[in-house]
């Protein structure tokens, strides 16, 4: 079905293939029953359960550690953080600036929890993103979490998890500690990035299915084999004491077909593909559009799907809404502070001003070369129509003092 608008909103939600959509509906026919029961309806759900968690754990490149069903990325972070901290000796958490909400809250809750002292780490402003150089420099002997995000979800820039694991293993043999947990979301990158380095270094990672044309309502957290982390809360204590609740198998099945298809879509060149599309989507805005030019200065490794870009003088709501009237979907940063009118604390973290409109513009598998053109002449239009508007407002009168 094609779209009667053009929708550059995918790092917010995708929209779930008819595979996916397909397989969803079949198991909520056919596999309604509880996988906690005894009876032939609960075991059946029960290998729905665990197929989808080895096509995930396929997906994400390994075999081993244990992946625990959540409702979404949200939580698998909070699971994540809270859960690892609350097992912690330390009293210090470590995060990057870049982080999501749904880390950065987590990390003040535990904090204010454990009576924790939190130290965050700032990007840097050209980049985008953290050097492991000062990651590590925040860390302590009694740091107890270090949370930083794969693929930053307003920016599109890759954090250096992998080193950064090798660093921790070295600090930690040298300090004669058990080296700090390291949380690592992952939402924006899975489906769009090979996932096996980070994974490696990690000690959890977080995961959406929405993220990646799968459902609303699924996410998983990856756990390394001798991580610990606590359960959130208790009850029938699914997903082997770490998650109590029944789990949702219909979106829990379609989760894991999104992973399939994202898995094959990457062997075939997806990433290359979006890589491409982002960077004609950029130089064409940038070439065509006064003033128009990339948030970031000399940006790090990205993600292909993801392009930040500035628009100096020019407010983001009025232009987000030009943009729309002309059936352009794009974002202001992170969906979930979308309404606030502020910059975000990312962009705030590398230096954006107020007057400067910062557009997130990502795309998925979805995504055409005559959205990206359409796309393209949309935002020189907007921009002209908001210019022009501007300048016939009267100047200000400035006070006498």
């Amino acid at each position: 079905m094609e779209n009667p608008f053009i929708y550059l909103d995918n790092a917010a939600s995708t929209r779930p293939s008819p595979e996916v959509e397909a397989v969803v509906a079949a198991v909520a026919r056919a596999r309604f029953g509880n996988p906690s029961s005894a009876h032939a309806q609960g075991s059946a759900a029960a290998r729905v359960l665990e197929e989808a968690r080895a096509d995930l754990l396929a997906a994400l490149g390994t075999e081993e550690g244990q992946l625990v069903f959540t409702s979404g990325g949200t939580e698998a972070n909070a699971l994540g953080v809270i859960g690892a901290a609350r097992l912690a000796r330390g009293r210090h958490l470590v995060a990057t600036a870049l982080e999501h909400p749904a880390v950065l809250r987590n990390v003040e809750l535990v904090a204010v929890e454990r009576s924790c002292e939190v130290t965050a780490v700032a990007p840097a402003p050209a980049t985008g993103a953290v050097t492991v150089e000062s990651v590590l420099a925040a860390v302590r002997r009694d740091t107890a979490v270090v949370a930083v995000m794969l693929v930053n979800n307003e920016l599109g820039t890759v954090q250096p998890v992998a080193e950064l694991g090798r660093a921790l293993d070295a600090f930690a043999r040298r300090e004669g500690i058990r080296r700090p947990h390291l949380h690592v979301d992952a939402v924006q990158a899975f489906g769009v990035l090979p996932l096996g380095p980070a994974v490696r270094a990690a000690d959890s990672v977080a995961l959406s299915a929405h993220k990646l044309h799968g459902p609303r309502g699924a996410g998983a957290l990856w756990v390394r084999p001798g991580a610990r982390v606590a359960p959130l809360w208790d009850g029938g204590r699914q997903e082997r004491g770490l998650r109590s609740g029944t789990e949702n198998v219909p979106s829990i099945a379609g989760f894991a077909q999104a992973a399939a298809l994202a898995r094959a879509a990457l062997k075939a060149g997806a990433a290359e593909t979006l890589a491409r599309l982002r960077d004609v989507l950029e130089a064409g805005i940038c070439g065509r559009v006064p003033g128009a030019r990339p948030t970031l200065a000399a940006p790090a490794p990205r993600a292909p799907h993801i392009a930040s870009l500035a628009f100096p003088d020019l407010p983001a709501e009025p232009l987000l809404h030009a943009l729309e009237a002309r059936g352009v979907y794009v974002s202001a940063g992170s969906a979930c502070a979308a309404k606030d009118r502020r910059h975000s604390p990312v962009l705030q973290a590398i230096g954006v001003d107020q007057d400067t409109a910062v557009l997130r513009f990502s795309l998925s598998r979805e995504t055409t070369e005559a959205e990206i053109d359409a796309a393209i002449a949309a935002v020189d239009a907007a921009v002209a129509e908001l210019t022009a508007a501007y300048a016939r407002r009267p100047a200000k009168k400035r006070l006498p003092g």
